[in-house]
């Protein structure tokens, strides 16, 4: 039966609110070849194509990583709410410190704006609040910039996190929740999503010691510490010193990317991340950036002419008229600035 136009638009209409909601967008398919479109005018041909993002200019924060934000179209959606797990209580310090990896590339672009993170007084027990004087040597995050709030129970949490997602006075909302409760259903996460999406502004739902299950997250990254390398010295790798923090990304859950595994480091001093490859793949990246950058190592002289080669084996000759080597001159006959110099 013919469906009536105001039915249709009521259907047109759901779709779109669907398609807002998963951020795709609703796209009109081309009637098939051969096929007759006057058969059934009344048909319904509108459908929303998963996977077409609505992507902006801005919509996504880059990790700088170039093959995972390429896995990811983009990297993590900035109107969104996205996930981080932690299979495990001992990847408590992972978790939170890729977070503030995150929050420091947030506020490089939201300047003056703070960053909301949201807990239970069971998890703040369990793993602690971040330090304070490590925040900005680390992470460049002043002490102020971040702002904590404990709540007693999961629904206060709850009902904290959804008030401040809509706020646009916060440059990010953090939610860190323990384990698998049942309040954080597909229901609640669907909240969650629709207010970030509203306010423009990201939302990290981060789950300790938890397993995956079915939330209205596009984008669901478990991550681990992995081990640090030595620290890379002019002289070639440090024995025995600890390198820099290292995290093991693995895409759980996205629209537009296959499964895949990442080991990131970040880099304290240039506040990015680097991609840890094997060594062909570390000698492909020095030979990119000598490419990108062909300075000389020795800067070039006040002519502006670069010092010239070696010519091969240096010999020493004594000087022609001279003492023979290893003779030295008489005291009298030392140059001035060789002699001690009396104070007083």
């Amino acid at each position: 039966m013919a469906m009536t136009a105001v039915a249709r638009e009521t259907v047109f209409a759901l779709r779109r609110q669907i398609a807002k909601i998963e951020g795709t967008l609703p796209e009109r398919l081309q009637v098939p070849a051969g096929a007759n479109p006057d058969a059934d005018a009344n048909s319904d041909v509108t459908i929303v194509r998963r996977g077409v993002a609505a992507a902006l200019p801005d919509a996504f924060l880059p990790s700088g990583v170039e093959r995972l934000d390429a896995a990811l179209s983009g990297g993590l959606p900035k109107a969104a709410l996205s996930e981080i797990h932690g299979t495990q209580t001992r990847d408590a310090g992972a978790v939170a410190g890729f977070a503030l990896s995150l929050t420091s590339l947030i506020l490089r672009q939201a300047q003056g704006l703070p960053v909301l993170w949201i807990g239970t007084t069971e998890i703040f027990r369990e793993a602690g609040f971040p330090y304070a004087k490590g925040l900005h040597a680390s992470f460049g995050i002043q002490p102020e910039q971040l702002l904590f709030s404990e709540a007693p129970k999961l629904v206060d949490a709850l009902w904290i996190a959804e008030e401040a997602a809509r706020m646009t006075a916060l440059a990010a909302v953090i939610l860190e929740i323990r384990g698998n409760p049942q309040r954080l259903d597909l229901t609640a996460t669907r909240r969650l999503h629709a207010r970030a999406q509203a306010a423009g502004r990201p939302v990290f739902l981060l789950r300790q010691a938890s397993e995956p299950e079915p939330t209205a997250a596009p984008v669901r990254l478990i991550v681990a510490s992995a081990p640090a390398v030595p620290r890379d010295t002019v002289a070639g790798p440090l024995a025995g010193s600890i390198g820099r923090p290292a995290f093991t990304i693995t895409i759980g859950k996205s629209r537009t990317a296959l499964p895949g595994q990442f080991t990131l480091e970040w880099n304290p001093d240039e506040r990015a991340f680097d991609e840890r490859r094997d060594e062909e793949g570390r000698r492909e990246r020095a030979q990119k950036e000598w490419a990108e950058n062909p300075v000389p190592v020795v800067s070039l002289s006040g002519s502006g002419k670069a010092p010239a080669a070696a010519s091969g084996a240096i010999l020493a000759f004594p000087a022609v008229g001279s003492s023979s080597a290893g003779d030295q001159p008489p005291p009298r006959e030392r140059a001035a600035h060789f002699s001690p110099r009396r104070a007083g």
